[in-house]
C-alpha cells in the first residue's frame, strides 16, 4: 500500500515539475517574440514524463508480464526534451515564435499544471485524513 501511494505521489510530482519546466520554456518563447533570429522551443511533454517516470509504476498503467510485451525504456529523462518548434509562417528576421500558438500553449499548460497540483493536493489531504482516522490500521 505504501509503495503504491509513494509511486502515485512520485508520478504526480514529476508531472508537476515537467509542467513547470514547460511553462518556463513557453514564457521564454513569448518573451523573445521580437528577438531577431530567436528559435522557439517546445517540449514533448508525454515523452519527457515517460522518461522521467521510467522504472516507477505509473498509477493505472498495465505491467509487462511477458517477454513480448512492450515497456518504456529504462533510464532518466534526457536533458529537457526540448525541440525547436515548427514555424507556421516565415518571417524576415528568422524568428519562429508564433504568438497565437504560444499563448494557447501557455494557457493550456497553466490549466493542466493547476489540475495536477489540485490532484496532488487532494491525494495528500486524503492520506492525511486517513492517518487521522481512529479506524486506521
Amino acid at each position: 500500500m505504501l509503495n503504491r501511494l509513494t509511486d502515485s505521489l512520485n508520478f504526480q510530482s514529476q508531472a508537476l515539475s515537467l509542467r513547470s519546466e514547460r511553462q518556463r520554456l513557453l514564457a521564454s518563447n513569448i518573451a523573445n517574440a521580437d528577438t531577431p533570429g530567436y528559435q522557439a522551443r517546445e517540449m514533448d511533454f508525454a515523452t519527457a514524463l515517460k522518461e522521467a517516470t521510467a522504472g516507477t509504476a505509473v498509477p493505472g498503467a498495465m505491467a509487462a508480464t511477458q517477454a513480448g510485451h512492450m515497456s518504456p525504456a529504462a533510464g532518466a529523462r534526457s536533458d529537457a526534451q526540448k525541440e525547436y518548434a515548427l514555424s507556421s509562417q516565415t518571417s524576415l528576421d528568422s524568428n519562429t515564435v508564433d504568438m497565437d500558438r504560444e499563448r494557447a500553449s501557455f494557457a493550456d499548460n497553466s490549466v493542466k499544471y493547476e489540475a495536477t497540483l489540485r490532484f496532488l493536493s487532494g491525494q495528500i489531504k486524503t492520506t492525511l485524513d486517513a492517518m487521522k482516522s481512529p479506524n486506521a490500521s
